[in-house]
């Protein structure tokens, strides 16, 4: 029987001296990074340096070191995620009401940082401990509570006037209509509207208020 001779479909590639620099590899330490020719598939560094052995070991140690923490304030952002969702869980609508109150009143102040008193003229001027001036209504929240989140019905005050001088609401309604006009001051007046927010209502107005207020702070 005639054997057929066999033949390679591709040809053997030559070995040797010629293809040893396609092999080269590059030292894995940072500070070395100098060419080689690896004795093992898993060998990244010079053969012949205890130096670059040592510093990539410490190379790797550092790795592993910053994907541990990585890892860790990941695992801890998570964390404070789940709290935040359990305690808003736990919150009733009276939170939410002192949650948008507080959102509410921050930017006003705010907005009416280096505008004079309402009442007074003096000028206010916004700390972040205190407020250093009030947001006072013109119609208050125990008389008015639907116009509690009205910006019109509003203003910087300074502490004495809201506090100490009783609203001082004949000076409260000049200095309302040189700044808003003797129409809005009216219609706030008139206002006997009487609007029910539901727990979802007032989350919407804190978050509405605090995106205000943080567009505010980038200003000042």
């Amino acid at each position: 029987m005639k054997r057929t001779p066999m033949t390679r479909s591709k040809p053997l590639r030559a070995t040797g001296p010629a293809t040893a620099k396609s092999k080269l590899r590059k030292c894995a330490v940072k500070a070395c990074r100098r060419e080689f020719l690896p004795g093992t598939p898993w060998q990244v560094i010079c053969s012949n340096s205890l130096t670059c052995a040592c510093a990539w070991a410490e190379q790797e140690a550092a790795k592993r070191q910053a994907a541990a923490a990585r890892k860790a304030k990941r695992e801890a952002a998570e964390d404070r995620k789940q709290t935040r969702a359990q305690r808003e869980a736990l919150k009733t609508r009276s939170d939410y009401m002192k949650e948008a109150q507080h959102a509410f009143n921050r930017y006003v102040r705010l907005r009416d940082t280096g505008r004079p008193c309402i009442c007074c003229g003096r000028p206010l001027e916004f700390v972040s401990i205190g407020g250093g001036f009030d947001a006072g209504h013109y119609r208050s929240v125990g008389s008015a509570p639907h116009l509690r989140f009205n910006p019109d019905n509003c203003h910087g005050q300074a502490k004495q006037c809201n506090r100490y001088g009783a609203g001082r609401a004949v000076d409260y309604r000049i200095g309302l209509i040189n700044r808003i006009g003797i129409a809005r001051v009216e219609a706030l007046e008139a206002d006997t509207s009487s609007p029910k927010w539901s727990a979802d209502d007032l989350k919407a107005i804190r978050d509405d208020y605090r995106a205000k207020a943080k567009q505010l702070e980038k200003q000042l």
